[in-house]
């Protein structure tokens, strides 16, 4: 039998769509965002920071620790020992040399938990670590 409509139309080409130079953008997309997005850790706790007229905005600072009022110590949302500190802010700089450490602890906290934070953050080798203060008559 003889395919009339193949023959009126030009013959009985097949047009298929090649996919695979599409999925290899998508892949380089995926990695090119993948690469490019920096993360921050947050301390995992809500707390009342002090105000201060020189507060400054941090820029780079992607490793949050905060300290509440009874002396408890978070990292990464969860509660850790002062002591542990050292090991998981150490851990974080391996990943990212850069960073920097900023304690945000609550305005009735203990200064003394407040210093054995930032100095165990000094021995892990941090070489910036702040403290964070709101600005006078931000909320």
């Amino acid at each position: 039998m003889i395919n009339v409509r193949g023959t009126i139309r030009g013959g009985n080409d097949n047009v298929d769509v090649n996919m695979s130079p599409l999925i290899d953008m998508v892949f380089l997309l995926l990695i090119f965002f993948v690469v490019t997005t920096s993360f921050v850790k947050e301390s995992g706790i809500e707390v009342s920071r002090s105000t201060a007229s020189t507060a400054e905005v941090k820029e780079k600072a992607s490793i949050m620790i905060g300290v509440t009022s009874e002396g408890e110590v978070y990292m990464e949302g969860k509660e850790v020992d002062v002591r542990s500190v050292r090991g998981l802010v150490e851990r974080s700089l391996a990943e990212d040399p850069e960073a920097g450490v900023v304690v945000v602890a609550d305005k009735g906290s203990e200064t003394g938990d407040v210093v054995k934070v930032m100095d165990q953050c000094r021995l892990a080798g941090a070489s910036s670590v702040s403290l964070a203060a709101k600005r006078e008559g931000e909320e």
